[in-house]
């Protein structure tokens, strides 16, 4: 079983890439933003919780993450691997995700990273505010803190897999096609 985490800022296109590579290579896509999406439509109680904090451009608790993560494994046993947009984000998460698939005898395969300026970062989240009509990507002050929580939280997690030999990087600012020939040739 493969475990492939795509990874990079907010707006770097990590949910057009993710439906691409997942068609390709035949991996269910488990994007925490649309779980928590879904969630937050039906207006269930974690769905009202994690309204809050998203809206404020804040990530929300690692627990609520992670079992919809494991929840969403465990119902999918006939796949060829899955592909994580959206988790780990955290130093935190990426031990608990080494922990969930040890004890499954798996690992991740590797990090797919996106990298992307924070200029970019910008202009992307405002145009994606347009066209999809998020409001959590609406508010300039929102975007900032969303970018500034991926530098302090989420750009750590670099380090911790490089030392684990599985991270990748691919350069964002191309196309859509461009970069997802870049990453094919990763995968």
């Amino acid at each position: 079983m493969k475990f492939y985490v795509l990874f990079g800022p907010p707006g770097a296109g990590k949910g057009t890439q993710a439906k691409l590579l997942s068609e390709k290579y035949h991996l269910h896509h488990i994007s925490t933003g649309d779980l928590l999406r879904q969630e937050i439509k039906k207006g269930t109680d974690l769905g009202n919780q994690a309204a809050v904090l998203i809206n404020a451009g804040n990530f929300v608790p690692d627990e609520v993450v992670v079992a919809m993560i494991k929840n969403c494994i465990e119902e999918n046993t006939q796949v060829e691997g899955f592909l994580f947009d959206g988790f780990p984000r955290t130093i935190s998460q990426a031990e608990i995700l080494d922990t969930m698939l040890k004890e499954r005898g798996e690992e991740v395969t590797s990090i797919l990273s996106i990298t992307l300026p924070d200029v970019l970062v910008f202009e992307r989240i405002q145009h994606r505010a347009m066209i999809e009509g998020r409001m959590d990507d609406a508010n300039r002050d929102i975007i900032q803190n969303r970018i500034n929580t991926y530098h302090q939280k989420t750009e750590p997690l670099i380090d911790f897999y490089k030392r684990q030999g599985k991270y990748q990087e691919v350069d964002g600012t191309g196309t859509i096609e461009e970069v997802f020939e870049n990453i094919s040739k990763l995968v």
